[in-house]
């Protein structure tokens, strides 16, 4: 397959039957997730602790595997207590975040923002590859794909993607459909030398919010990929080697169903933690305040430091408040060195449960 400007393809098909069908079930469940976050009063709860899952997930694709407890401890307890994997984990929600705010301030995808991404991930300003080499390959080392490999071509690609993304009347289908051929087309251009499948799958949700069809990145896709990869790797080649889109849309439709769906049961159950705890909080002490609330759930393992920045209280208060909670059962105080940190029970019970 010779890559070229996606705009070159015909929209038309993509207007079969199966797609149409798919696409509204697809979008109809997006919508429902859209309006669902909006009953979250502070949204950047879910940023957290969606996006902390985003980025277990996807890091999990490339084989870099950790658990929702160093995740958490990592987060709670600073780098010096994270492993190597748990670190990258936690750099991949940092370079969604960077990512998002790009967005939200200028409402495009470019390709400078693009880099800052790919650089918030990998800690490195390698840019675009300049050497070739290049390859793609199965665990047994077979090559199945050899990307572009000049690095005047990569920038020419990467233009073309660009412009495809920003410019609405290039190319007329729905953005779901867009979204479908973006990361096709970035993954198949492959312009680093590492972070490509994490850097793709930031810019599928990134892509969303541009589009408005999210307010905030909250669906993500990973997790579809995770236990659909054997498919996922093949359609990619599907399409290189037989020009099979239609297939990739189906399955990039699909996963935005299913992730939606599932996104939406994990705010719903997030909403009737939170519910809880304020009812119960609010009943049994003095200091309960709807900041209390935003920061116990903005956190799965949080610690003092947390509380005095989030409540502006002095460090004493603070930790009253969380031994206070710890003592009627809303956290666990767990004792790391010489610190602590507080396990908020519901949510971890949330993030067990769910089945995404």
């Amino acid at each position: 397959m010779t890559l070229g400007p996606l705009h070159q393809l015909d929209p038309v098909r993509f207007e079969t039957a199966p797609i149409l069908k798919k696409l509204v079930k697809s979008s109809r469940k997006l919508a429902e997730l859209k309006s669902m976050a909006r009953t979250i009063p502070n949204q950047g709860i879910l940023i957290n602790t969606l996006g902390l899952q985003e980025a277990k997930d996807s890091s999990e694709i490339e084989n870099i595997v950790t658990t929702h407890d160093a995740l958490f401890k990592g987060e709670a307890l600073e780098r010096v207590y994270s492993d190597p994997a748990t670190k990258e984990v936690l750099r991949y929600r940092q370079a969604l975040r960077t990512g998002f705010e790009e967005v939200r301030k200028t409402r495009l995808i470019t390709n400078r923002q693009i880099l800052k991404i790919q650089e918030a991930l990998e800690q490195n300003d390698a840019g675009f590859r300049q050497l070739p080499g290049t390859d793609l390959q199965t665990d047994t080392g077979r090559v199945v794909y050899t990307p572009p490999q000049d690095n005047n071509e990569i920038i020419r690609l990467m233009g073309d993607l660009e412009r495809f993304i920003n410019d609405d009347a290039l190319f007329n289908v729905d953005p779901l459909i867009k979204m479908a051929l973006i990361h096709h087309q970035f993954e198949s251009i492959h312009p680093f030398y590492d972070g490509n499948g994490r850097t793709g799958r930031i810019i599928n949700v990134l892509y969303l919010v541009k589009a408005e069809l999210l307010d905030i990145p909250l669906l993500y896709l990973s997790n579809y990929i995770v236990r659909n990869k054997g498919e996922y790797y093949r359609l990619l080649q599907a399409v290189r080697d037989d020009e099979a889109w239609e297939e990739w849309v189906m399955y990039m439709l699909d996963a935005v169903e299913q992730t939606a769906e599932q996104a939406i049961k994990m705010i719903q159950a997030i909403s009737l933690a939170q519910m809880d705890y304020k009812q119960r909080i609010r009943n049994q002490f003095r200091f309960y305040s709807q900041d209390l609330i935003n920061s116990l759930f903005q956190h799965p393992y949080t610690k003092i430091a947390f509380l005095e920045r989030d409540l502006q209280v002095s460090r004493l208060t603070a930790t009253k408040y969380l031994d206070d909670l710890a003592e009627a059962g809303f956290v666990e105080k767990v004792k790391a060195g010489r610190s602590n940190y507080y396990v908020n029970l519901a949510l971890i019970r949330v993030i067990k449960e769910d089945k995404r």
